[in-house]
């Protein structure tokens, strides 16, 4: 029997942790990884959120974030974080980001939030990559989220119907504009037996901006949120 009680919800008296609650256990380890007095990288997402505000009261230790959004931008700020724009960071040590799926291997699908290129960029620029999530996101096979892909406008019609015929059901992202001036196409029904090489198919598709597939560049540590603890994969 399930009986809410507050933040969390007891299965015949066990406590269960709930979905927030993994997601900061998971931003809480993440702060482990922070580069002293060096300048961190920070995704964009409702875990992001929550990394911010434990990233708030030790926010010293850092010399200040590069943000990969303009909604990350305006919660460091609000959260007194100084903020450093990407062309101004000589280097990014550390980027901190979540996912919408992860598997063992690190792959990723990121982009509900919009700023998967952003992302992508920070991602690359990176020495070290940390990425948390809570673990119903962690699958054994990408795809059961959609695919975002940021798209030029010209070329969304041109790119669905390349999208179809790899096997997948792109869906125009509607009243959605990325922080680019650019849409979305969120791909369902995607088979994504080998992320690297459709990561590298839709990219080679003329007039993608950038795909949600998170696999040439993974991330180097996964850090996944349950119940009473948070497991560690790299």
């Amino acid at each position: 029997m399930l009986i809410a009680m507050g933040h969390q919800v007891f299965y015949q008296g066990i406590a269960m942790s709930s979905v927030a609650e993994k997601k900061r256990r998971a931003a809480q380890a993440a702060l482990s990884y922070l580069p002293d007095q060096e300048i961190l990288g920070i995704g964009t997402g409702t875990t992001i959120d929550i990394f911010i505000e434990e990233l708030a009261p030790v926010a010293q230790r850092i010399k200040g974030a590069v943000p990969s959004s303009e909604q990350t931008r305006k919660a460091l700020i609000a959260a007194g974080i100084p903020v450093i724009p990407f062309e101004e960071a000589d280097s990014i040590p550390v980027y901190i980001d979540s996912a919408d799926e992860a598997n063992h291997y690190l792959h990723l699908i990121k982009g509900g939030g919009g700023a998967l290129t952003q992302e992508k960029v920070l991602a690359g620029a990176s020495k070290k990559f940390v990425c948390i999530i809570n673990d119903e996101k962690l699958v054994r096979r990408l795809g059961q989220h959609p695919v975002p892909i940021e798209v030029l406008p010209m070329a969304r019609s041109y790119i669905a119907r390349h999208i179809t015929h790899l096997g997948g059901r792109p869906i125009w992202r509607e009243n959605f504009i990325t922080d680019n001036g650019n849409p979305i196409l969120d791909v369902y029904d995607l088979s994504i037996d080998e992320p690297v090489s459709m990561e590298k198919r839709i990219n080679d598709i003329s007039g993608v901006v950038g795909v949600g597939i998170f696999a040439l560049r993974r991330a180097d540590v996964l850090l996944v949120g349950k119940d009473d603890q948070v497991d560690v994969l790299t």
